[in-house]
């Protein structure tokens, strides 16, 4: 893996993930997250022990962008002329609660698998492989536009009058999640270009900031009004009556509509429910596990304690230094789960599920195959 980036840009687009033809082989180019939002550094991945390692790392994050670097690391293996199904199960392995990361990995898999039973020419079947890859990427980015128009009409329908709204949020869910705009952010861009939001809490997200780093950065780069605040804050936004809803993303949502999202969720979805604050989900269908059937099912990706008792390091900004005594045991769950009960609605690209039951997630995904997806009540 190589680097290459300069100081942050903000005027520029941001590319989160990109695929370039180079001369000495192709390669996928990653925007280093791990690095925002001091700077803005490309990672550039000539194989897949690179991109493993930039998924486990965080540096590529977000439930529909892992499903694309999955797709497009398989077709890098291809290319490369690496072991496909090999590379297939170290994609797969590197984070276990992210439905999405498996789901790109299969249909790159599978379009190079019909490519070589085609004709056995392991050029074409790599080109197959690339042209799955891309075409996630595609519609990716058209589900991100169709979720955010969705979730806007949803909060015109939850919240009618006309003013403005103050939306919280928790971890990041803009483009740099995303073949798009993103989940839940895409639709407080929406609500943004409307002239609606009046303002965007944006939950720092402990331990690795992912609210302060990534979501403040996207949100200062689109001239929303936001302010930032400890995830232990958020209680006294909601008793204060200053939150109208609350949007999240998904990891993976069983086939219950139990949600697994970054931790700090659940306790978000209490708050709200007690408060009567609406509590909605945006997510591609992707992200829905039929296989999986319901909360208790999800497995929860622990991480290293040390992101917990050290202070997350910053490039040119120090930190990385322990904020508990040595030999601290620390428990570090990446996510945690909502149960249907707690959450409004379920909005994705093919319609809204509300309220949230299997009946209604099926009925959707039914409606979705067949490309007929509706809203769902």
């Amino acid at each position: 893996m190589s680097v290459s980036g300069a100081g942050a840009r903000p005027e520029a687009g941001v590319s989160s993930l990109r695929w370039e033809e180079r001369p000495e082989g192709p390669v996928l180019v990653l925007l280093d997250q791990t690095r925002l939002p001091l700077e803005e550094v490309e990672l550039v991945c000539t194989d897949v022990p690179a991109l493993v390692e930039a998924i486990r790392t965080l540096a590529v994050r977000g439930a529909p962008l892992l499903g694309l670097a999955g797709a497009y690391g398989v077709a890098l293996a291809a290319a490369r002329g690496f072991d496909v199904e090999e590379a297939a199960g170290m994609l797969e392995r590197s984070r276990p609660t992210a439905v999405n990361l498996g789901h790109g990995v299969r249909l790159a898999v599978q379009a190079y698998r019909a490519g070589l039973r085609a004709d056995g020419d392991g050029a074409r079947a790599a080109a197959a492989a690339l042209e799955a890859a891309r075409t996630l990427h595609r519609e990716d980015a058209g589900a991100s536009a169709r979720m955010a128009r969705r979730g806007a009409e949803l909060l015109d329908e939850l919240l009618p009058g006309g003013g403005g709204l103050r939306i919280l949020t928790h971890c990041n869910t803009g483009a740099l999640v995303s073949g798009g705009e993103g989940t839940a952010l895409a639709v407080v861009m929406e609500v943004h270009r409307a002239g609606r939001l009046r303002r965007l809490w944006v939950d720092e997200t402990r331990p690795l900031l992912q609210g302060a780093r990534l979501t403040a950065y996207e949100a200062a780069r689109h001239g929303m009004p936001y302010s930032l605040l400890t995830d232990n804050a958020a209680g006294s936004l909601f008793s204060a009556g200053e939150v109208d809803a609350v949007l999240i993303g998904a990891d993976r949502i069983a086939a219950d509509g139990s949600t697994a999202n970054k931790i700090g969720s659940y306790p978000l979805a209490v708050l709200a429910k007690y408060h009567k604050v609406p509590f909605v989900v945006v997510a591609p269908m992707t992200t829905v596990d039929p296989e999986t059937p319901d909360g208790a099912s999800i497995e929860v990706e622990q991480r290293a304690g040390h992101e917990v008792t050290d202070a997350p390091s910053l490039p040119g900004a120090g930190g990385g230094f322990a904020v508990a005594p040595p030999g601290t045991q620390a428990y570090n769950p990446a996510f945690d789960v909502t149960p249907p009960e707690l959450i409004t609605a379920i909005v994705t690209e093919e319609g809204v599920v509300s309220p949230v039951t299997r009946d209604a997630l099926g009925e959707l995904r039914t409606r979705s195959r067949s490309g007929n997806g509706m809203m769902s009540a």
